[in-house]
Formats: C-alpha cells, sequence, structure tokens
C-alpha cells in the first residue's frame, strides 16, 4: 500500500500538479483523470480516446455532401454532446489539480482548451466546428495508456534535435528565400506574361513550386532560356532537400549517443572509459591526464 501511494504521489508531482492542500475527492479525481496506474485511470483515458475518434469522424463525415444532407442534425447533436463531455471534463482538471493556472498554460492544458473552442466559435463564425480536429492531438496520451516510454525518448531526441539545428536551417532558409527571389524575378523579366508569369510573386511562386520539386504544372515556361533556367531550379531543389535534411539527421544521431568518454586511459588501471568531464578515474581514483601523455610503467 505505502508503494503504490508512493506511485500516485510521483504522478502528481510529474504533472505539477501538487497535492498537499487537495481533498480527499480532489486527489481520488485527479488519480482518475491523470493517472492511469489503476483500473479507473486507465478506463477514463481509453473511453476519452474514443470520444475524441468519434468526434473527429462526426466532423468528417459531416464535410461529405451526402452524409451531412441527410445526418447533418444527428452528427450535430453527437458534436455538441461530446463537446458538452470534453468542456465538463477540462473543468473536472482544473478543479483537481492545486495549480491550476500551470496545468492551464501547460502543452496539454492549452491542447484540452482549443479541442472544445470550435464548436462554440461555430456559433457565431460559420464553418469553424471543422476545426474541431484540433482534438488529434490529444490522442497523444495514447503513449502514457500504453505505457510506450521510449516513444517519449524518441520524442525528446527529436526536440533536442530540432533546437541543436534551428539556427542552421534559419540560416538555410533565408539563403534559399533570396534564391527564390533572385530566380523568380528572372524568370519574370525573360518570360513575361505572354507564358503565364504576370507579376514577379507569381513567378516566385512557381520558382518555389518548382525549387521544391512540386511541380504542379498551372504555369509553364515557354523560352528556351527560361526552360534551361528552370533545369537549373530543378536540379537546385535536389540539393536544397537534401542540406535540411542531414542536418537533422547528424544532430538525431549525436542526440542519441552516449556521452563522449576520453580517450587515453587511466595511469593506474589503464581503464580508457571515463566521461569528458572526469577528473579521477573511475575504478581506482587515480588522477587522469588531461591531454593524454604516454602512460609510463
Amino acid at each position: 500500500m505505502p508503494k503504490q501511494q508512493k506511485q500516485q504521489s510521483n504522478v502528481l508531482h510529474d504533472r505539477f500538479l501538487g497535492g498537499e492542500n487537495l481533498s480527499p475527492w480532489q486527489l481520488k479525481l485527479n488519480e482518475i483523470i491523470f493517472g492511469v496506474e489503476t483500473p479507473a485511470g486507465r478506463a477514463f483515458d481509453v473511453v476519452l480516446l474514443i470520444a475524441i475518434l468519434i468526434s473527429i469522424a462526426a466532423v468528417m463525415l459531416e464535410s461529405v455532401d451526402k452524409i451531412g444532407d441527410r445526418w447533418r442534425a444527428e452528427i450535430q447533436i453527437v458534436e455538441w454532446t461530446l463537446t458538452l463531455l470534453f468542456t465538463a471534463e477540462y473543468v473536472l482538471r482544473l478543479l483537481c489539480v492545486q495549480h491550476r493556472t500551470r496545468y492551464a498554460f501547460s502543452f496539454y492544458g492549452i491542447i484540452d482548451l482549443l479541442s472544445i473552442l470550435p464548436t462554440y466559435l461555430a456559433v457565431f463564425v460559420a464553418g469553424s466546428h471543422s476545426l474541431v480536429v484540433i482534438r488529434g492531438l490529444r490522442l497523444i496520451r495514447i503513449f502514457r495508456i500504453l505505457k510506450v516510454v521510449h516513444c517519449m525518448r524518441e520524442a525528446e531526441l527529436l526536440w533536442i534535435a530540432l533546437k541543436a539545428t534551428i539556427g542552421k536551417i534559419t540560416v538555410f532558409m533565408v539563403v534559399v528565400m533570396t534564391i527564390v527571389l533572385i530566380m523568380g524575378s528572372t524568370m519574370y523579366l525573360i518570360e513575361g506574361a505572354e507564358s503565364g508569369f504576370t507579376s514577379i510573386p507569381k513567378s516566385v511562386y512557381w520558382t518555389i513550386v518548382t525549387i521544391t520539386t512540386v511541380g504542379y504544372g498551372d504555369i509553364a515556361p515557354q523560352t528556351a532560356l527560361g526552360q534551361t533556367l528552370a533545369a537549373i531550379i530543378m536540379l537546385l531543389g535536389y540539393g536544397i532537400i537534401i542540406v535540411p535534411t542531414g542536418m537533422f539527421s547528424v544532430e538525431i544521431i549525436n542526440a542519441s549517443k552516449e556521452p563522449n568518454t576520453k580517450p587515453h586511459p587511466c595511469p593506474g588501471c589503464n581503464l580508457s572509459e571515463h566521461d569528458t568531464d572526469a577528473l579521477f578515474c573511475k575504478r581506482c581514483g587515480n588522477k587522469l591526464f588531461e591531454v593524454g601523455p604516454e602512460v609510463s610503467g
């Protein structure tokens, strides 16, 4: 029993929820809503995920003309019923946490709020209920339900790699946009309105479509010089796609590696597996060399 209480406490503190000033019913509600260690908690999350899938399916089906025209009233009833349930769930989440503001502005708190707003917004702005698909982000909780811890570790590696490459990719994108602007303006000068390049913005649009190898084909150069430039842009596009992919891949590999070790062995026991910031050998305690001179005797 003490072990179970410790696990519950860890769950609460891991989610910045606290627990010192919560009443027994709030703690019980917190265990059901935020925890997956109990049957009730797992059942709650499973039912929640099913409700999210139903709400997304309802919005998608309503957009189909034949289905929407025939079942629109029934679909709206389902949509409003689920929205009211999600609203009640959001209120209960706020009631059973100690740090309500911290939860409200957390990632999950913001997603929970955004998932219920589109239906209410649709009362004032027609068609905005289609944004209900934002609820799909709440499906991230399936990782907690299935306890797929390694998936969360992989997500962390992706985030580390993204932060490490954001500067390089930003500089790269500025260079690419400069190239696109120059190429688009040149194509406008070469082809002109006769070939569909009626303005520099439209020519820049064509350049972006071409350099990303999408190629809608809505406009195309007609002159030999314009086609030559288009061929150069196409070939340049392959290189542009490879560069950021390579940067990101390298950072993912670096993030997944174990901490680097000192390449020079300990002078006392010859052990060479030491962290880069280690000053003493973890096996025998001898002082490690900083620059790695040859080990004597």
